[in-house]
This record gives C-alpha cells, sequence and structure tokens, in this order.
C-alpha cells in the first residue's frame, strides 16, 4: 500500500470517527431539545387556558357550558396545516381541569370527570405552587404512547382555586425529530466527503513531495548531478538540503581520492622520463647532442605535466558546477568559425582540409567560454586522430529547441572495446602517426559542457570511414533552468 493511500485511509477514518461521534452527540440532544421546545409553548398555552378557565369558574363546566363548548368546537376543528414535512389535520391535545381537591371537574374524555386525580404530579404540585408537569406512557410497554403535562393554575382573586392541565402526544413530535435526524446526516455525509477530498489533496500533495524527493535521492544514487528540488513542506525542504549537503560532502571527499589516485597515476610516466633525463644529463662525459635531447625530453614532459595540471584544474571547475551561473545568446555558427580558423596552422602542418557548414540560424542561450573549450577540444581531437591528406568537417543543425554539433574526420576507427570509455576521464588512445597519448581529459571536458547545457555528447564510427562526434545542445537552456527552479 503507497504513503498516500495510507495517508488517505487515515485522514478518512479519523474524519470519519469524528463526524460520527459530532452527529452521535447532536443527535442524541435532538429529542430533548424538540420536546423542550414543544414544552415551552405547552406553558404558554396552559396558562392561556387557565386564564380563560377563571372567566368560566363560576359557570361551572358542564357538557353546555361555553367554555365546554368552546373545547368541544376546537376537538371538532379540521385542521390542513403542512408543518415542514407533515401535514397536521386533526387536534391532539388532551385538556383537563380540576379543583383543590384534586376532583376532575372537566376533561375532554368525558369517563374521566370526577376521577381523582390528586396524585398526579402535574395536579400534586401546582397544588403546592410548583411547576407541575410530567410525561406518562398510556401503554407501559410502548414509548411512543407518551404524553406530556403541562398545569397551570387557576385562580379566583388572589385564591388558587384549581388546576388546568394541557397534555399532548410526544408522538406528534417524532415526525420533526426524524426529519432532524435525516437533516443531520446528510449535512455529516457532505461534510465526511468533502473532508475525503481534501484527504486525498493533502495526500496527493504531500506524496508528490514525496516522491520528488525520493526521485531526486536515486538519480543522485545513479551518479547524475541534479539540483535539489524546491519543496513548499519546510520539513521535506529540510530533509532535501540535507541530502544535497551531504551528497556534496561524499562526492567531494570521493572526487579528492579518486583525482589524486589518477593524477599521481599520469604523472608517473613524465616524472620518470624528467628524473631519467636528469640523471644522465648529470654524467660529465654526455655528448653535446644527447644532452640537446635529453633538455628537450625535460622540457617536453614539463609542458606535458603543465598541461595536465591545466586541464585537471578546468575540468575540475566545471563538474563541480551544477548549472549555468550566466547565460548570454550567443551564435554557435560565429564561434565555431574563430575556432576552426585558429586551428588551420596546425591542420595545415598534416595537410587537412577543415570545413564549416551551418544553417542560418545558430544561436543558442548558454556560456560563450565553455562554447569555445569545447569545440576547441572536439576539432583538437578530430585533428590529432585523422590521417595525412584527409578532411575535418564541422556541421551545425538546427532542429526547433536543439542544435547540433558534428565534427568528423577521415581517421581510423574507434575499437569497439573504447567506444563506451572516450569520455572517462584520463582515458586515451595511441594516435595514428604514433605520438603519444594526450591527457584523456579533451573529451571528458567535452561531456561536462554538454551536460552544463541541458545537451549531450556521444562518439561513433562512420559507415564510410573515419570518426564523428556529435553534441546535442538545447537552444533555450536559460528558460528551461527559470522553469525547474519553479518546479
Amino acid at each position: 500500500m503507497s504513503l498516500s493511500t495510507r495517508l488517505l485511509l487515515g485522514w478518512f477514518v479519523i474524519a470519519g470517527l469524528a463526524t460520527v461521534l459530532f452527529l452521535n452527540s447532536i443527535l442524541n440532544q435532538v429529542p430533548s431539545s424538540v420536546r423542550q421546545a414543544s414544552e415551552e409553548v405547552m406553558v404558554d398555552s396552559a396558562n392561556l387556558l387557565a386564564e380563560i378557565a377563571e372567566q368560566h369558574w363560576q359557570q361551572g363546566f358542564a357538557p353546555d357550558s361555553a367554555f365546554a363548548t368552546a373545547i368541544n368546537r376546537y376537538l371538532a376543528r379540521q385542521l390542513d396545516a403542512q408543518i415542514w414535512s407533515r401535514h397536521k389535520t386533526g387536534t391532539e391535545l388532551v385538556i383537563y381541569l380540576t379543583d383543590l381537591n384534586g376532583t376532575v371537574l372537566y376533561h375532554t374524555d368525558p369517563s374521566q370527570i370526577g376521577a381523582d386525580y390528586s396524585r398526579w404530579r402535574d395536579v400534586a404540585l401546582t397544588l403546592r405552587g410548583e411547576y407541575g408537569a410530567r410525561t406518562t406512557r398510556i401503554d407501559p410497554d410502548d414509548d411512543t404512547s407518551s404524553l406530556m403535562y403541562i398545569a397551570a393554575p387557576v385562580y379566583q382573586g388572589d385564591q388558587l382555586a384549581g388546576v388546568l392541565t394541557l397534555a399532548k402526544p410526544n408522538a406528534s413530535l417524532h415526525p420533526f425529530i426524524t426529519l432532524a435526524h435525516g437533516y443531520f446526516w446528510q449535512r455529516g455525509g457532505v461534510i465526511l466527503f468533502g473532508a475525503l477530498l481534501l484527504g486525498a489533496g493533502m495526500a496527493f500533495w504531500l506524496n508528490r513531495s514525496v516522491r520528488r524527493l525520493v526521485d531526486y535521492v536515486e538519480r543522485v544514487r545513479h551518479g547524475e548531478r541534479v539540483s535539489p528540488p524546491q519543496l513548499a513542506d519546510k520539513e521535506l525542504a529540510r530533509l532535501a538540503a540535507a541530502t544535497e549537503a551531504m551528497r556534496r560532502e561524499i562526492d567531494g571527499k570521493a572526487y579528492v581520492e579518486q583525482y589524486v589516485h589518477t593524477l599521481t597515476h599520469e604523472m608517473k610516466s613524465p616524472l620518470s622520463a624528467i628524473r631519467g633525463a636528469a640523471e644522465l644529463l648529470q654524467e660529465a662525459d654526455v655528448p653535446e647532442p644527447m644532452r640537446a635531447r635529453f633538455l628537450a625530453n625535460i622540457d617536453g614532459e614539463s609542458l606535458r605535466l603543465q598541461r595536465l595540471v591545466d586541464r585537471l584544474l578546468s575540468l575540475a571547475g566545471v563538474e563541480k558546477r551544477q548549472q549555468l551561473e550566466q547565460t548570454e545568446r550567443v551564435d554557435l555558427a560565429e564561434i565555431a568559425a574563430i575556432e576552426l580558423e585558429a586551428k588551420r596552422p596546425l591542420a595545415e602542418r598534416k595537410g587537412l582540409t577543415l570545413t564549416l557548414e551551418c544553417d542560418a540560424d545558430c544561436s543558442l542561450a548558454g556560456d560563450r567560454f565553455l562554447l569555445e573549450q569545447a569545440i576547441s577540444n572536439l576539432l583538437d581531437n578530430a585533428i590529432e586522430f585523422s590521417l595525412p591528406d584527409g578532411a575535418v568537417a564541422l556541421q551545425i543543425t538546427g532542429s526547433g529547441s536543439t542544435l547540433s554539433l558534428r565534427v568528423r574526420n577521415h581517421g581510423p576507427a574507434v575499437p569497439d572495446y573504447a567506444l563506451g570509455r572516450v569520455f572517462e576521464r584520463f582515458y586515451s588512445l595511441p594516435r595514428p602517426d604514433g605520438q603519444r597519448k594526450s591527457t584523456g581529459l579533451g573529451l571528458s571536458f567535452v561531456r561536462e559542457i554538454a551536460r552544463l547545457h541541458r545537451g549531450r555528447v556521444s562518439l561513433y564510427n562512420r559507415a564510410e570511414g573515419g570518426v564523428e562526434v556529435e553534441m546535442m545542445l538545447n537552444r533555450n537552456h536559460q528558460e528551461r533552468e527559470d522553469a525547474a527552479s519553479l518546479s
């Protein structure tokens, strides 16, 4: 199960439990709240009827009395009231009057007249001057058969004369309680669905950030030079920054160790040659021609060491850069023409023909100095491996947002075992004219420059003979860098 799925399920469970517990606490209060509201109205109604009963107290409450006639007419009314979802068509109130002894003087159920109600709480409490109310089931085993009784005192002057009680079946309140339950559950479902969408969004956002961080770590693990992702979450951003710092420290240690090892290895040969020539020169009887040759060897090997150190420093400076700091719009065709002209004396010594073929638009955003170095190294490599009286061709073509720079010669093919290693540091092949190997840093330098320009470089043997190196460069490097920094 993925992290986002676990987060979503956890969030949904928590939100669901919170919603259900909250709704249960609310719904448990609904019946009592509805009954309390109904009781408040019944208190007003009971006291109003008590005042009316007081006006009829002297006339009595016989079946033909004005009070009894009014109540009977009320009971006979046909109602047509649409109260929310409930259609009320008839009356439901129960009304009775008792004297100071609790004897029923009037009852909507005539069979109860004369009964003793003095023990009922509504009557007993009201006669004692307290608030009289009770809830009683008609059927003790049926909760829906209960009625709520509210009593009010009836006075004659300042003296208590009796009690009027108003009763209403609690079953009449059930439709409103059911409607409230349905309303709250419906709203709870909407809230829960909203919480699910919110949780899904949060899980997607967090999983996307974690996935970008994992992808960054995986790419670093495979040796790619990538910048850490820009994450909105502060903790994940700190983790990415810590990972980048750790990578730099590890790369720095490995980088120094590898460079010391390779530099030591590459310096052994020229140092041995210099030391051997110096030892021979110390002999007194060294002929002058041999002395001159040894001095030339010392000078040549010293220059070789100097070139090795200079190229190592240049390559180290390029390899440590994650991206180009500043770019400008440059014309690759112009740079190629300048570099080609600079290499012409070297090419003429071998009888080589240099040619340049370019498209109309060869501009791109990049570092002019680095591009000059890359083209110079490619031309040096092509000239050194060309056969005498051959040709070196440089071609630049554009396709959309990509520029392709190809340098090809008519030299010997690169052995199959070396095709995958020519861009490694210090890897070099013998020159066809018998010259010693180079530092093996030129093509590695070109590869790093192509990487900084969001491009790549490849070398392959041509079917018609010779070798071709292709460097692909992105025209709009700066725009892609800006887009990458915002992602």
